[in-house]
């Protein structure tokens, strides 16, 4: 079997830093402080969209509930809108002065805003302030997530051997989930141990105030870290001043991949929203099952997911990350509807399973997804060009899954419109990474 990092010495291709000079250690605490990071900040993130029920009621007493439920939702979504901004400011950060220094800094932006949430007071203590600073903070947290799930994927990455980017990258998706999991767990025994009174009361308070020692410790395990071998390498070169403005250079020399990019994030976006975040809300209110037993369905799935994630890496490590992303696509156009189907049969069982099945063909997109981004952009513009794209569909299309949803079952009166929402959001993805370059299997570049 040829290597095609001396294949492409052979033709001449710009190569990136030698990463196989970093030591198994290094590697190790890179994986880590990225796993740790990266779990922090999407805790911090999603403990909103479990305990939105409880929210409407503190921070919305006076609507009903669906229209409550619909301006929490809203609220999530509105904090999405400043997520492209957040791409650019993190985007021009990471690839001027470095991946690990923007990484630091927005985890402790994420704590900061989340930790602050848990100190609110409700509506009925101070009115609409309530809704106005819940909403200032979760403009906060999209404005530091924008900068984390894009950083993090190229920092693993650049770290990674050659043959293992996809397992490497993996990681991302993984602590993201592992983060759902502990928000679900969480949510999960809180619901099972107080009564509505105390839930609203301070119960929904206690996964928020989590933020800030955790956000601490994450942090100082990114300082201790190095940037990068191809960032390093890169800042290195004489001509490095050619990057000093990435984010003009990204919409001159790379808008098609930029626009590809963003059409394959599409699934991701919507898909991670309606399954994993959405989901127990969508169980309990449409569906009316027990919001315990709805957490419980989803903190199963979110176990499996995590598995599946890591062995999606490794699938697209060796048969290549667009037969992966397509393959999820196709799964999703075919069988998401029927699985909204089963889901409104209202067993358990079943709805375990099929969350199972849902999170599984997610895995597909979800596991390729980082690592096909980071490739698809050169060294000097990587962090630019995966931020940019990823949080430009996220914020379109991702925050505003939630709200879509319940707006779509409203209007039409079926349980099933999220699940013809996420078929469409499948097709455009599809579309999408078609047209895109296969980017495994190649050596990364700096420009």
């Amino acid at each position: 079997m040829s290597d095609p990092q001396a294949s492409s010495l052979q033709a001449g291709v710009p190569q990136p830093a030698i990463t196989a000079g970093v030591d198994k250690q290094t590697r190790t605490r890179v994986v880590a402080a990225s796993f740790i990071g990266n779990f922090v900040e999407w805790f911090d993130y999603a403990v909103y969209g479990y305990l939105a029920v409880t929210i409407t009621a503190v921070f919305f007493p006076e609507s009903d509930p669906k229209t409550g439920l619909m301006l929490t939702f809203a609220l999530f979504a509105i904090s999405f809108l400043v997520r492209p901004l957040g791409g650019f400011v993190w985007g021009h950060l990471g690839d001027r002065i470095g991946r690990r220094t923007a990484l630091s800094w927005s985890i402790l932006l994420m704590s900061m805003a989340t930790f602050c949430i848990a100190l609110i007071p409700g509506y009925a203590t101070i009115g609409i302030w309530a809704p106005v600073l819940l909403l200032v903070m979760r403009v906060v947290q999209g404005f530091s997530a924008s900068g984390e799930y894009a950083g993090a994927s190229a920092f693993l990455v650049e770290y990674a051997p050659a043959n293992r980017r996809g397992l490497y990258a993996a990681v991302v998706p993984a602590s993201t989930a592992t983060g759902l999991l502990l928000g679900s767990l969480l949510a999960a025994l809180l619901t099972g141990l107080l009564d509505s009174t105390q839930m609203h009361d301070w119960g929904w308070r206690l996964p928020f105030l989590l933020a800030a020692p955790m956000g601490l410790i994450g942090r100082y395990i990114r300082t201790k870290l190095e940037d990068t071998p191809a960032f390093r390498e890169l800042a290195e070169e004489e001509d490095a001043a050619a990057a000093k403005a990435p984010l003009g250079d990204l919409f001159r020399t790379y808008w098609r991949q930029l626009l590809q990019a963003a059409g394959a994030v599409l699934l991701n976006a919507v898909g991670f929203y309606v399954i994993l975040s959405y989901m127990p809300t969508y169980l309990s209110q449409e569906i009316g099952l027990d919001e315990t037993l709805s957490f419980m369905a989803t903190t199963v799935a979110l176990a499996t997911y995590i598995g599946f994630i890591f062995l999606t890496g490794m699938l697209s490590d060796r048969y290549g990350r667009k037969k992966i992303l397509i393959t999820a696509s196709v799964l999703f156009i075919v069988l998401t509807v029927p699985a909204f189907a089963l889901l409104g049969t209202g067993n358990f069982l079943l709805i375990v399973l099929v969350q199972i099945l849902l999170g599984a063909m997610l895995t597909l997109n979800d596991g390729t997804l980082p690592s096909f981004l980071a490739e698809m952009f050169p060294t000097k513009v990587r962090y630019s060009g995966f931020a940019v794209s990823f949080n430009l569909s996220n914020a379109l299309f991702g925050g505003t899954a939630p709200l879509v949803a319940t707006m779509l079952i409203a209007s039409t009166g079926s349980d099933l419109a999220p699940g013809w929402y996420l078929m469409a959001a499948a097709v455009v993805s599809l579309v999408a990474v078609g047209l895109s370059a296969e980017t495994s299997h190649k050596p990364l570049r700096h420009r």
